[in-house]
């Protein structure tokens, strides 16, 4: 008959307490703690006003995911090839081609963006052939809402709101520059749907609005970017804070 040692017994049991029991609650804890104000850079926020309208002196963050709810984050799960719109979704692709005509209202530049019509809706047509996958092209249906081209491959393109099985999906480039004016990361939410910073590139094509909603020089506003930027990338709080000094003095 074995012997059951009293002290390997209390030694299991415990540990079987604390690293099964008080260590995952305490991170659980943790977690639902408050994001304290010295921790406010780590987050994106949103500079919009009720309407959630963008405030015209401010930087503008990343689109959020989550709205921008540190609570909530997480990315959206939309992928490259999610282009098609449903009446209880809009695809991915629309989502960004709104954002960026959007953005280049607001920044007064061309927001225009591959495989995204005028209207900023995703250019995509479902193209049906004679034989399924090969023969000439017999219907084409413009699956994202009106047609945006009036014929493809000399087939009459017809308006549409989303799938009818037995076509192929066929994102349409369009005459958009192939590198866009509207940065990637200012229509794209991070992974995890609150980061913090955006790219130089998307803050100095923010510049000329924001100095002249602050009545500064676009030039100081580039220096404060530069002063701010850490590897191609700029926090955009600390961005606006240090402007908000500059506009006190």
């Amino acid at each position: 008959m074995r012997t059951v040692y009293p002290a390997a017994l209390r030694a299991l049991l415990v540990f079987t307490v604390l690293l099964g029991l008080v260590y995952p609650l305490a991170f659980v804890a943790l977690g639902r703690l408050p994001v304290f104000a010295a921790d406010r850079h780590l987050i994106g926020q949103s500079f919009t006003d009720a309407d959630g309208n963008p405030v015209p002196r401010y930087f503008q963050s990343r689109p959020s995911a989550g709205d921008y709810d540190p609570t909530a984050t997480g990315a959206s799960n939309l992928g490259p090839e999610d282009v098609v719109d449903t009446p209880e979704r809009t695809s991915l692709l629309t989502q960004v081609c709104a954002r960026s005509l959007a953005i280049g209202r607001l920044e007064g530049v061309d927001g225009s963006r591959p495989y995204c019509t005028a209207g900023g809706v995703g250019a995509v047509l479902e193209v049906f052939r004679r034989d399924g996958l090969t023969g000439p092209v017999v219907r084409v249906i413009a699956v994202n809402g009106p047609a945006f081209v009036s014929t493809y491959a000399g087939v009459p393109v017809e308006p549409g709101s989303g799938r009818v099985p037995g076509g192929v999906i066929t994102p349409i480039r369009g005459d958009a520059p192939s590198r866009p004016v509207v940065p990637a990361d200012a229509v794209t939410a991070s992974g995890s749907g609150i980061d913090p910073d955006i790219s130089v590139a998307y803050a100095e094509l923010q510049a000329a609005r924001v100095a002249r909603e602050r009545g500064l020089a676009v030039g100081l506003v580039h220096d404060v970017i530069k002063e701010n930027a850490e590897g191609g990338v700029v926090n955009v709080l600390k961005l606006n804070e240090a402007l908000d000094g500059h506009a006190s003095r």
